[in-house]
């Protein structure tokens, strides 16, 4: 076997190294259905000639839109590949008009969707495109189904074509176009090669701590972004079972059922997951409380290979045995890695995670850099907390003269699709401009310090680095979403979203009443107390130029639909100063 080059070589590296007969596992009506990495193949090749049948030409486009990851995505996504098209991907939360918007940009010629809920939102703009054809990877009465495609291909003598095409795509060639869901304008279309792709996968393998061909990855972050699309690549190259939890609100109950090994996330799923053992422990009585709590605080003073001393490692012993162990429990039993990308974590988080012997590897990219710049490594003992860790091979990172981390590699993208102006304006010769704001120490290990374009001053000339503030107070239990503000006012500010399911249990603790809607809650003068609390908590960790002077509590949660996050959900933070400008103008009045 050749070197995998492009994309569709993964598979085949897989049959040809260490071939699984549960490659790909989906459910469907309540029952996990596998395919082999032979019939993988088998069904990609026959989806493959299917396409040539209706005529798709090398670099024509294809837009692919999936509620939920499954196997067909898979299968369609290297057929694609394969035919010398490109897949463009498309989050399912975005408006009907940002459909129309990538449709139209990518000049994509079919559309496959996952569900009748996606495909009542692209018929209504269908029309306004250059879409010929939906296909539905649900059985939808009247609509054409995806495994038509494939039928024809059984009975397509299309074999030569495809491998006359397959020959004929360079790993130079694009693969795939991306459209950020940038948190100002219209998506950009981040044109990424299969050398993009493929030479960021093989450079991440190594940090990859498990047994190749015996071990299970649970997958669910949406692979519409680059991330997991990557992780998917990764786990074939690493011959990893890979099985797709039915939605995000079940993850918890895939989790047991298929006892994975490996997953990845994003800081608020861990968070919410640390929030649900918390508060399972507050339940707990006498002894049983007392141990819960003493396991917890030894979790959070945790620090990686034995640096605590053979004192803390026998205490650490004995609290996974008695407590962490039933948190391992709770999540299938073997998860024993965890892979967080998106946004910061918060260190408390990655100290319990690892004391569970669940350890949470932080790792940092962007769509442009096709996505991993520098991952924690656990496998060779290249893991610090509160940094994204060292960069992967044939990757090079330094700090411009303003603190902005540039990179340079093979995983750089080919630019923004019918965009050179903007392409350029994040080129520095060789070097990719990330926006963001950090240091490497003295180890090699990189931290994320900010977003350049988010730093602010305000109207006394100073500097404030907003996102310092944010992770610092996100930490607190109280507090789920927070923006800070100010930029040109006499002093920062912050709107926050508290977090209302565990500031109603403190409020029964308490014996608060009346704070059963959200509004009641936010306007209970206790509630405002505690969370001013927290600010100023916080505010001892900074200079007096740069402490949060006054606060706002949002009645909703900022949410995907409510336009206040991006479906990475990083905060939008135009909209919601936008949103929430009555309490901006509350804060600052007429100044």
């Amino acid at each position: 076997m050749q070197s995998v080059t492009r994309i569709f070589d993964f598979p085949m590296y897989q049959l040809e190294n260490l071939p699984l007969k549960k490659a790909f596992t989906t459910k469907y009506n309540n029952e996990w259905v596998s395919i082999s990495t032979q019939e993988f193949i088998e069904q990609y090749n026959y989806a493959s000639k299917g396409l040539l049948e209706l005529g798709i030409n090398k670099d024509d486009k294809i837009a692919v839109i999936s509620s939920n990851n499954r196997t067909e995505w898979n299968i369609l996504d290297i057929a694609i590949l394969q035919t010398g098209a490109q897949n463009v991907p498309i989050y399912p939360t975005i408006s009907a008009n940002d459909y129309e918007y990538i449709l139209n940009h990518s000049e994509a010629t079919y559309c496959f969707v996952s569900d009748v809920e996606i495909l009542e939102k692209v018929n209504l703009i269908k029309n306004k495109t250059s879409i010929k054809e939906v296909y539905t990877f649900d059985e939808i009465d009247g609509v054409k189904n995806w495994k038509e495609i494939i039928e024809s291909g059984k009975k397509s003598d299309k074999d030569q074509l495809l491998e006359e095409r397959k020959n004929s795509i360079l790993t130079t060639d694009l693969a795939t176009i991306i459209y950020t869901s940038g948190t100002t304008g219209k998506p950009k279309g981040v044109m990424l090669s299969h050398q993009n792709i493929v030479s960021n996968t093989i450079d991440s393998s190594p940090r990859v701590p498990l047994e190749k061909g015996k071990s299970k990855a649970l997958s669910f972050l949406p692979v519409c972004h680059v991330f997991e699309r990557m992780i998917l690549y990764l786990y074939q190259y690493e011959s990893i079972e890979i099985y797709f939890a039915e939605s995000i609100e079940k993850v918890s109950d895939n989790l047991k059922e298929i006892k994975p090994n490996i997953m990845t996330g994003v800081p608020r799923l861990y968070e919410k997951v640390y929030d649900k053992i918390y508060a399972k422990g507050q339940e707990l009585k006498g002894i049983k409380k007392a141990l819960f709590y003493w396991a917890v605080n030894l979790g959070l003073r945790y620090e990686p290979f034995g640096a605590n001393g053979w004192c803390y490692e026998f205490q650490l012993k004995i609290a996974r045995k008695l407590i962490f162990s039933k948190w391992k429990e709770a999540l299938g039993g073997n998860l024993s890695t965890l892979v967080s990308g998106s946004a910061a974590l918060q260190p408390r988080l990655a100290r319990v995670f690892a004391a569970a012997e669940m350890t949470i590897l932080e790792g940092y990219g962007l769509t442009e850099t096709s996505p991993v710049i520098a991952v924690n490594d656990i496998k060779n003992k290249a893991f610090k907390i509160g940094t994204v860790g060292k960069t992967i091979d044939n990757i090079e990172v330094k700090i411009a003269e303003d603190g902005e981390i540039l990179v340079k590699g093979p995983n750089i993208m080919l630019g923004y699709y019918k965009d050179p102006e903007k392409t350029e304006s994040v080129m520095s010769g060789e070097y990719f401009h990330t926006g963001d704001i950090g240091e490497l120490d003295s180890e090699g290990f990189l931290k994320i310090t900010d977003r350049k374009k988010e730093i602010f001053k305000t109207s006394g000339g100073k500097y404030v680095v907003p996102t310092l503030l944010e992770n610092d107070l996100k930490q607190s239990r109280f507090i789920e979403q927070i923006m800070v503000i100010g930029e040109g006012e006499k002093m920062p500010a912050a709107l926050i979203q508290i977090n209302f399911n565990f500031m109603r249990d403190w409020c029964k603790i308490k014996n608060i009443i009346d704070v059963d809607t959200n509004e009641k809650l936010i306007k209970n003068p206790l509630v405002i107390d505690r969370i001013n609390q927290e600010v100023q908590s916080c505010n001892k960790n900074f200079g007096n130029w740069e402490q949060i002077k006054r606060f706002e509590l949002t009645p909703d949660e900022w949410s995907i639909d409510g336009g206040h996050l991006t479906p990475t959900m990083k905060i939008k933070r135009k909209i919601v100063l936008e949103i929430y400008k009555d309490l901006y103008q509350k804060i600052y009045g007429e100044n």
